[in-house]
């Protein structure tokens, strides 16, 4: 008997961060994750997620957003399909629906996971094979108060937690970022990787600037300096100093990739399933950059457990991941919505050795922080 998708199901879950988190785009003070179950006919439940950053700063889309297209236009697409066949019923997606990248991998994550579960195998081989278990992890320090970003690094890295530290800035004047990262610089020496990520705040002519001032600074890596279309002044950029420029915002898919990629635009890719339209969208977007000898960075959405552990799947199949990840999106989150949290240790992140993502939803935890939910008692957790 043929198997069949039975039940497609979305919801949204607010969860509260640890601290305000700045960027040039939006302060945020809790995230919120849009979670796709899928069920399957054979009793296989796969689980997808779908974040954003800031709302709509970020991006076109927003949860909300998200939400109501994939209860309107995937949905109908969704039900009743094979499971079986991920690759074709995402191509039926996108004939269908234009855009809605981050909403297609949530689908695509859910659909993965599901067939993982039915065949007994891993995310991460069904997207070529895993070449490593743990993936070095990233941490943003985004308070921006020098001495608060500094003890945290310090705590961090006492803990073992985290030895590369980001930066976001792009909120004040170029010399008063610079000023910032330095001393954060200074103090943690080389203990510990310093790069700072824009988000597209400056234009070329302060980025030439700070570049500048951030290379003599020690810092390792500026990300999206300028606006996401400036495909020339990454260029300019990119040529002109020795410290690497990351393209994030930039990458919206292969097709983008090939684009910055053959006009030499960009030293570094921060490849993210979400942006690049899927786990298997990112596969390819990082065999462009390889075939360019682009270098890899693995990025982030900040995505809650489910997002983070699809892309630490595939991430874990880039034949090189030369600046590491950036996959601390659960550990921003005052609370756990997984049965068995991701594994965080040694600076690092284990990738799920389980079916499909490896990982289960606690059905009660994600009941009570949905934001549909009626809560007549507090969670214990809570």
């Amino acid at each position: 008997m043929a198997i069949t998708i039975d039940a497609f199901e979305t919801c949204l879950v607010d969860l509260p961060t640890i601290r305000p988190h700045v960027l040039s785009v939006a302060t945020m003070r809790q995230q919120t994750m849009v979670l796709v179950t899928v069920r399957c006919s054979d009793g296989t439940t796969g689980v997808g997620e779908a974040t954003t950053i800031g709302g709509l700063s970020y991006g076109e889309e927003s949860p909300e957003g998200m939400k109501l297209a994939l209860d309107t236009y995937f949905a109908p697409l969704v039900l009743g399909a094979d499971p079986t066949r991920p690759a074709e019923l995402m191509d039926r997606l996108n004939r269908a629906i234009a855009g809605n990248r981050f909403s297609k991998c949530a689908v695509e994550t859910a659909l993965l996971d599901a067939m993982g579960q039915r065949v007994g195998l891993p995310m991460s081989e069904l997207l070529g094979g895993r070449r490593r278990e743990s993936l070095p992890v990233a941490w943003t320090l985004a308070s921006g108060d020098t001495a608060k970003d500094i003890d945290e690094a310090e705590r961090m890295l006492a803990e073992r937690r985290h030895n590369i530290f980001k930066l976001k800035i792009g909120k004040r004047s170029v010399a008063d970022d610079v000023a910032h990262v330095a001393a954060i610089k200074r103090a943690l020496g080389d203990r510990a990787s310093v790069r700072v990520d824009v988000n597209r705040a400056w234009d070329e002519a302060s980025a030439t600037r700070g570049v500048a001032m951030l290379e003599a600074a020690g810092c390792d890596l500026v990300e999206q300096p300028v606006d996401a279309h400036l495909r020339g002044a990454m260029a300019r950029l990119s040529q002109r100093f020795t410290i690497p420029i990351m393209a994030d915002e930039s990458l919206t898919g292969p097709a983008s990739a090939f684009d910055f990629a053959a006009g030499a635009a960009a030293d570094v890719f921060a490849v993210k399933i979400a942006q690049s339209g899927g786990p298997k969208a990112a596969c390819a977007v990082a065999a462009i950059a390889e075939a360019a000898g682009v270098a890899l960075y693995g990025g982030t959405m900040l995505e809650g457990p489910v997002g983070t552990a699809a892309s630490a799947h595939a991430f874990s199949t880039f034949a090189h991941l030369s600046f590491q990840t950036e996959l601390f999106g659960p550990l921003l989150l005052t609370e756990e919505i997984l049965e068995e949290p991701l594994a965080y240790a040694d600076f690092g992140l284990k990738v799920p050795d389980g079916p499909g993502l490896g990982v289960r939803l606690d059905a009660d935890k994600v009941a009570f922080f949905r934001r549909d939910a009626v809560r007549k008692t507090h969670y214990a957790g809570a």
